[in-house]
């Protein structure tokens, strides 16, 4: 039993009490208490915090600021002049109320770790992202490609939607799991992170060119030629991964820096490729079209607007660029949200 003030600290029963009776906070918070108050007077580290108390959970660092927050609340704390948890900016928090201990401290109790639960619902997330980013991109190409049709316009929309919405699913399912996967690895989460997403695209992209161009020479006796596979898969993999872990990182989870920084790192990592010489989406088409001149669609009105009659070396930039920061901000859009979920949780 461990006494500071008017409160009463009990880690074996789990219990905050004022004046006897119990103060109410979730299990993280109530473990987050603890930690601070076992190492009463000594600095604890933000890194300390999501190892002892998240347990490998990816979260960001607005989580442990909410924490603090909610603790200051219950304890009748004041942040610009502490009496129990004091800021060390930068660096973590101190308590520095005083501790009257009734018997020997505890041993620290074994905090939950990442596992299966954990991994199903970031990357089952994650896909559910790469499915939206596959929708809205897949009616820009759709609604390009309809209207160079001069009947069957609908047809044209839909499939292509169907198709990227699927090839964005695929793709968003290797990158979110290989991403969430890092929350298994003890030490140096941000290596495993893009180590993660790097591998899942790469897996993905080798399967989809695989399948895509035997598809293609069954059908119509020959392949459209370099069409996008794992180096492109492995390269967005790696984008992805690190906007995951710059997000992670960022002070707040607002939509600018939620969305915004992992966007940033898709788009740069589209822009590698297209400027390296790969493809995505938008560029492949353009060779599927180039292969077959009689198929539809044709994707001119994109090249249109850079001044190409068709989808040229700039467009393909310029779509390279836009399908990664799309992807990549809807992919870890959705792994935060998840996030945050296991955090309320």
């Amino acid at each position: 039993m461990l006494r500071f003030d008017r409160f009463t600290l009990d880690p074996a029963n789990r219990r905050l009490l004022q004046a006897g009776v119990p103060v109410e906070l979730n299990a993280r918070y109530f473990d987050a208490l603890a930690l601070l108050v076992r190492e009463a007077g000594r600095l604890v580290s933000k890194d300390r915090f999501l190892e002892e108390v998240w347990a490998g959970v990816p979260v960001t660092d607005e989580a442990l600021t909410q924490c603090i927050r909610t603790l200051r609340k219950q304890l009748g704390d004041d942040a610009a002049r502490p009496r129990f948890i004091e800021t060390v900016p930068k660096h973590g928090y101190r308590f520095v109320a005083a501790i009257e201990n009734d018997g020997p401290r505890p041993a620290p109790e074994a905090a939950p770790r990442f596992g299966l639960r954990q991994w199903l619902l970031l990357g089952g997330a994650g896909t559910l992202g790469g499915g939206v980013a596959g929708l809205f991109g897949g009616m820009l190409y759709g609604f390009a490609g309809a209207s160079q049709a001069a009947g069957g316009g609908l047809s044209i929309l839909l499939v292509l939607i169907a198709m990227t919405v699927a090839l964005a699913l695929l793709g968003g399912a290797g990158v979110a799991f290989g991403i969430a996967a890092a929350g298994f690895a003890p030490t140096h989460r941000a290596a495993w992170t893009v180590a993660g997403g790097a591998f899942g695209g790469l897996v993905i992209g080798a399967l989809v060119k695989l399948v895509g161009l035997d598809a293609f020479a069954m059908l119509f006796g020959r392949s459209p030629g370099d069409i996008t596979g794992a180096p492109e898969g492995a390269l967005l993999g790696a984008a992805v991964g690190v906007g995951a872990w710059l997000a992670g990182r960022a002070p707040a989870l607002s939509l600018r820096r939620g969305i915004g920084l992992p966007a940033l790192a898709g788009a740069l990592g589209g822009l590698a490729i297209a400027l390296g010489g790969g493809r995505l989406l938008g560029g492949s088409l353009a060779l599927l079209a180039e292969a077959f001149p009689t198929a539809r669609p044709h994707l001119d009105p994109i090249g249109g607007l850079f001044g190409e009659s068709s989808i040229g070396p700039v467009s393909q930039v310029a779509t390279a660029t836009l399908e990664g920061a799309l992807f990549a901000g809807s992919l870890v859009a959705a792994l935060s949200f998840a996030q945050r979920r296991l955090v309320l949780d």
